[in-house]
This record gives C-alpha cells, structure tokens and sequence, in this order.
C-alpha cells in the first residue's frame, strides 16, 4: 500500500516509517528545506520536498495515496510561537484535509494529542475521549491549536470529505526522544542538573506502544473517532525519580508550590516581552502544574493494547541518551 507520512522526519514519525515499511508499505515523506533525515537515512522511502504550510506542496504530495499519516505539527509552550503553531497545527491541518478530499485518499490518520481533550486542575479523575475541552479559558498555544485541529478533522468527517480517525497520545517516551525540544528539562534531570520538582503529573506512554496505537487505528479505528494512547499516570516527581534513578544521578528533591511555579513564569512572561529568554513563562507553569492524567480504556477495549509500564519506556529513553554520550 502507498502511504504518506508528514512529520516523518520527528521522533515518532521515524517509529512510524520504520513499522510501515516492516510490513511492507510503500513511503513516502514530505520534507522540509532544514529538516534532518538523520533517524530514517538510508530507509527506502520516496521523499518529496514540501511543507504542510504549504498548500501546494501537500496537494502534489496526496496524489496516488491511499493513506495518509498527518503528524508535522509544532510543539511550543511561548506566545511568542503562538502565530507559528497556527499556522503548522491548524491551517496545515486544513491543507491536509483538503489534498487528502481532493486526491481521494482512502484513510486518514491525525496524530492528535492529549492536551485536545484537556487536563486535570486536581489529578482526581483522568480524562478520556468523551471529555470535554476543559482549559480554554488558560488561552495555552499549544493545546487551543490542536483543539482546533481536531476540530477541522471532525467536521471534514462529517461532510464525507474524509475517512479519518485521531490518535491522541500522552507524553511519549523511549530511544532518541531528547531529541525533541520540548525535552530539555529531562535531559537536565538526566544529567542531575534539575534540582527541582513541580507539583504536576503526566501520563508516561512507550513509542512502540504510541506506533501499535497508530497501525491499529489506521485498520480497525472507526471513522470520526479519537482514541487516547496513554500509560501510567505519575506525578510529575515520580518521573522526574524515575529518569534519575534510570541515569544513575540524585534525583530533583526540592518540591516548588504551585504559587513558586507561577511567579516565576510571571518572571519569565516579562524577560519573553524584552526579547530574552527565562527559565519559564505562564503557559509553561500552566502545563507544569496541571495533571495530564488519561485513561486509555477505549484503546485497550478496541485494539486489545496492552500498555508497557512508564519504568520501560523511561529506561529506553535514558538508555539511549547514554549511549549518545548525553546522559
């Protein structure tokens, strides 16, 4: 079968276009001028220039697909890359959802993201699909922009534009994931330079868990449907223990109150208007002390997924930061 993958030059996009080509699909990628083929160099994939910015580009990358996979999307948590975010999460969405109409691809699988459906102010009860948006009123970049995008996808649906069904994945873990950006602070954990704790929690999922998610939606996923990807539910401190433990290093031991998270981000918020960076703004104390907590119940029930433990998935990571002399 003849797939597209856009965001295949991302860490799970590298997953993804290994498993497709495992079992014997044909790839093709679309990649940005600047973008690195360094985790798929050397795959036998056909790799077309574009960018989902850029309507054309996505139009001729459509054409004699049968599938597509739509993961490019910009990960930020900074006004300052709100307009940026837009323009990648949601009008790129557009852009897909028309080529994937006027091309007639058959299926269409949206890597969406827990934070569509929302968080938890208070960790009591873990969101799952039927959710309802839940954090507009924060205005948080990255969680309004694929709000929307998944919004665009349902309506697409709705109109018979598109078979599509959405993948809504927790935090994602396992080998190469510091190469994200939005890594950095678990690298610093890693390296015990984070001496730090917020009072949070996230959801810890494994990529090869995240990537069977994915395969499973694109056959058996009903249309219209999101379905969450998602581990263990840990405070932020547990993982942060977790990482340490991993690495060999003390692990943050100095608690900060949500009061102390948030006054620095108000710090950060004005060194962002003069034009530097500071060590936190408002959307990244918002992210920090909210609980991205999940059940992944549907998924399990659908698919018959069974998730690895959250230990598994920070091991590979940590794992391969040492072996990538990082850690």
């Amino acid at each position: 079968m003849k797939v597209l993958v856009t965001g295949a030059t991302g860490f799970l996009g590298g997953w993804l276009v290994r498993r497709l080509l495992d079992e014997g699909n044909e790839v093709r990628i679309i990649k940005r001028p600047k973008s690195s083929l360094d985790e798929i160099e050397g795959l036998p994939l056909e790799i077309v220039p574009g960018d989902v910015t850029d309507e054309k580009s996505i139009a001729e990358a459509c054409r004699g697909i049968d599938s597509v996979f739509h993961l490019a999307g910009l990960i930020a948590y900074t006004k300052t890359q709100r307009a940026a975010m837009e323009q990648v999460n949601v009008a790129g969405t557009a852009h897909v959802l028309r080529a994937c109409r006027d091309s007639g691809v058959r299926r269409l699988v949206h890597l969406s993201s827990v934070v569509a459906i929302g968080a938890s102010f208070d960790g009591r009860q873990p969101l799952n699909e039927e959710s309802k948006f839940n954090v507009g009123h924060l205005d948080l970049g990255y969680f309004e922009t694929k709000h929307k995008a998944e919004i665009l996808v349902k309506e697409a649906v709705v109109r018979g534009d598109v078979d599509a069904v959405m993948i809504n994945p927790s935090t994602i873990y396992g080998r190469a994931d510091a190469k994200k950006g939005s890594r950095k602070t678990q690298l610093k954990v890693a390296q015990g330079k984070f001496p730090v704790y917020p009072p949070g929690g996230v959801n810890v999922v494994a990529v090869e868990d995240v990537v069977d998610g994915i395969m499973a939606a694109w056959r058996k996923g009903r249309t219209g449907e999101r379905y969450i990807m998602s581990g263990e539910n840990l405070l932020l401190k547990d993982v942060f223990e977790m990482i340490a433990r991993a690495s060999g290093v003390k692990p943050p031991s100095i608690g900060l109150p949500k009061a102390a998270v948030f006054a620095i981000g108000k710090v950060g918020d004005v060194m962002e208007s003069m034009g530097r960076k500071g060590p936190l703004n408002t959307e990244n104390a918002w992210t920090a002390v909210l609980y991205h907590w999940f059940d992944s119940e549907k998924a399990q029930r659908e698919f018959g997924m069974k998730f690895k433990p959250a230990s598994h998935a920070i091991e590979q990571s940590v794992r391969w930061m040492k072996e990538n002399h990082l850690a």
